[in-house]
């Protein structure tokens, strides 16, 4: 154990520590012969009364400090629920984001899925449109040719070559048909 000598007023106190308290001591002392000396002229004819004072000028500064330690555990307790709710937002804003950008992804990737099925579909079309009307062209040229070797029973060469005429023009015209669908559906792609 130590002694330290504290001065509180006129007077000087003999306080018993232990020595890795000594220094804290000496300040504490002047703490309270700090106060005692705002007493000023007010200091009573009693040193125990200026020693009550001085007293509570410290307890008063206490208070004001544990009110103030208080209103900062309030206001720290609350900034801290504020960003765990920053932090809740924020997870739930990135899983939000995530989900809308995984329904994206698979929105596009089904889009072109289906994209890539109507062009196949497409391409299938023309070319059984390009077959056909390359079916369609050999049987109007083997018909026309049949056309002009063929006669009627009932009639002469010149009706036969009306008739020829007459069959190779709808022939021709069924022909053009089939090339425009086939065009349009070329135009479909």
């Amino acid at each position: 154990m130590s002694d330290v000598r504290i001065a509180v007023g006129p007077r000087k106190y003999a306080i018993a520590c232990a020595p890795e308290d000594a220094d804290k001591v000496r300040r504490l002392g002047e703490v309270i012969d700090a106060h005692y000396a705002k007493l000023g002229p007010m200091r009573a004819a009693q040193e125990a009364d200026n020693l009550v004072l001085a007293a509570l000028f410290l307890a008063d500064e206490l208070d004001e400090a544990r009110t103030q330690a208080r209103e900062a555990d309030v206001a720290l307790g609350e900034a801290r629920s504020e960003a765990e709710q920053a932090c809740n937002d924020a997870a739930n804003a990135q899983r939000r984001a995530e989900t809308r950008l995984r329904e994206a992804r698979e929105k596009s990737g089904n889009g072109r899925a289906e994209l890539h099925a109507e062009i196949e579909t497409l391409r299938k079309a023309e070319e059984h449109a390009r077959r056909e009307n390359a079916r369609l062209k050999s049987e109007i040229a083997e018909l026309k040719e049949a056309a002009r070797h063929q006669h009627d029973l009932f009639g002469g060469p010149g009706e036969s070559e009306a008739h020829s005429d007459a069959l190779a023009e709808t022939l021709e015209k069924l022909a053009l048909r089939a090339e425009a669908a086939a065009k349009a559906l070329e135009g479909r792609r």
